[in-house]
């Protein structure tokens, strides 16, 4: 909660503020006729090394801890590229379907133009939340959809959406309320902009998380069933078994909504690590109320260094 504070928006915000004048936005074709936006911001001295940053389920590009981490990757001469998925910021009205969290062939798809746009250079992945999950998940497709990624690192990714939901309903009774009141923002946009194509009104009054996520998916994709669609993003089990790109995953012991113990459950290819901080929460990791991140400066010194984790340590030692 703290890491979405006004404390840290209005601070956060002035010192982005050359990463967001910098910017332009970018429609992607990502196949299928879907389109995604991006926005890139490539300083001119820069390096040309190209990340992509993606934000967690109803964030956006826009995102506290996405412009946070964007700007500080902007002052060191990276090239920030940060992708709103479907029906996330204001991008309701480019595609007339849903978002769901299994529409992984769009964000592939958005890699490989993302990949063009940069010169072919390999890409390297940051994803908070969902968006760890959607990046581990590219990852893991890289091979089969011929995509070159460098590195990826996963903050607090969704492990087992079943855990999560579980989590939500049996925690804090704010979180749930919260992403509800959040989705139903979104919803309602993606109404007015396909009328002809969306009436929610008698799922309005809906205010269990599950309910609505069953429902919703019942009337607009092809899964059978809610547990269905949930285990269709799952990363436990055999899902990151064809991992080849360095990846790290972020997580806490005391994160309320992705239960530490799904880690038992993921697969370990050579090229995944894994850390797991005592305290940290959900995409939080602060260790002051305001400046970077513990998270931020670790996922710096991750893309700054070779994969090697003696060349990490080297550097955080000496940070």
């Amino acid at each position: 909660m703290l890491a979405s504070t006004g404390a840290r928006r209005g601070p956060i915000a002035r010192r982005a503020a050359p990463l967001i004048a910098a910017q332009r936005e970018m429609l992607l074709e990502c196949g299928g006729g879907v389109l995604l936006q991006c926005f890139r911001s490539s300083p001119p001295w820069g390096r040309g090394t190209p990340v992509v940053l993606l934000h967690g389920w109803e964030g956006s590009a826009d995102s506290l801890y996405v412009l946070s981490l964007g700007q500080q990757l902007f002052e060191r001469g990276f090239d920030v590229l940060r992708l709103n998925l479907r029906d996330h910021g204001d991008t309701h009205h480019l595609n007339r379907e849903l978002f769901h969290s299994c529409l992984l062939p769009e964000v592939i798809g958005a890699m490989r133009a993302l990949r063009s746009a940069t010169g072919g250079r390999p890409l390297r992945l940051v994803g908070f939340s969902l968006g760890g999950n959607f990046m581990l998940r590219v990852g893991a497709e890289a091979a089969a959809a011929d995509l070159e990624i460098a590195k990826i690192i996963a903050v607090s990714p969704v492990l087992d959406p079943s855990a999560t939901l579980h989590a939500l309903e049996s925690g804090f009774v704010g979180y749930p309320l919260y992403f509800v009141r959040k989705w139903w923002r979104s919803l309602l946009k993606k109404q007015a902009a396909w009328p002809s194509h969306y009436d929610f009104g008698e799922l309005r009054r809906m205010r269990d998380l599950r309910l609505l996520t069953a429902e919703l998916i019942r009337r607009f994709t092809h899964f059978g069933s809610l547990e269905q669609y949930l285990d269709g993003y799952a990363i436990t089990g055999d899902r990151l078994a064809t991992l080849t790109a360095p990846s790290t995953i972020i997580t806490s012991l005391d994160d309320p909504i992705i239960p530490a113990g799904g880690l038992d459950r993921l697969a370990h290819p050579p090229a995944l690590r894994i850390l797991v901080t005592r305290f940290g929460g959900h995409c939080g990791f602060l260790d002051r109320l305001t400046g970077p991140t513990w998270v931020e400066r670790r996922i710096l010194a991750e893309l700054e260094v070779g994969d090697e984790p003696a060349d990490l340590d080297a550097v955080l030692s000496g940070a």
